[in-house]
């Protein structure tokens, strides 16, 4: 069941957010999520979750790509499994929902800022038609090391 993602969420969400952030090069992000960041994640923008067999198994978010007025038809996404949850349609099924959501509120195109390190991100991006526009050499640094961030592209409308 996929639904609104709302504050009761906010442990559980952590607890699949954290081991990609502490462990693996997935997210530049090297500081972990405490629960009061996820619930006001939640506030501010759209934030879907999906719940399989009495437990969240991973969310996606989306929000303005960059700041300002010029960007408010571009958007750029999150999704989050939990690794049980990983090749069994998830993760299409989340971004499905945020897609469908974006392009109802007007969203011209989604982009995925996916790290050099995460080859599955990028096939799994592809086969939902994003198309690779960019890398970033060098833009994150993490466990001692600088990687290439990818920015992949999908029109909504």
């Amino acid at each position: 069941m996929i639904r609104a993602a709302q504050a009761a969420d906010a442990t559980a969400l952590v607890a699949i957010w954290n081991p990609w952030i502490r462990d693996t090069a997935i997210t530049f992000n090297s500081q972990e999520k405490t629960a009061a960041d996820v619930v006001a994640m939640i506030a501010e923008r759209p934030c879907v979750l999906v719940y399989i067999n009495n437990g969240v198994q991973g969310f996606a978010t989306y929000s303005q790509f960059r700041s300002g007025p010029g960007y408010t038809t571009c958007m750029e996404h999150s999704v989050i499994l939990a690794p049980t949850a990983r090749g069994r349609g998830v993760g299409r099924a989340l971004m499905a929902a945020i897609e469908a959501h974006a392009k109802a509120a007007g969203v011209h195109q989604m982009i995925a800022g996916v790290s050099g390190e995460n080859p599955e991100g990028r096939r799994f991006h592809a086969g939902l038609g994003y198309h690779e526009i960019a890398i970033i050499r060098d833009a994150g640094f993490k466990f001692g090391r600088f990687m290439d961030l990818v920015l992949m592209q999908k029109f909504l409308s």
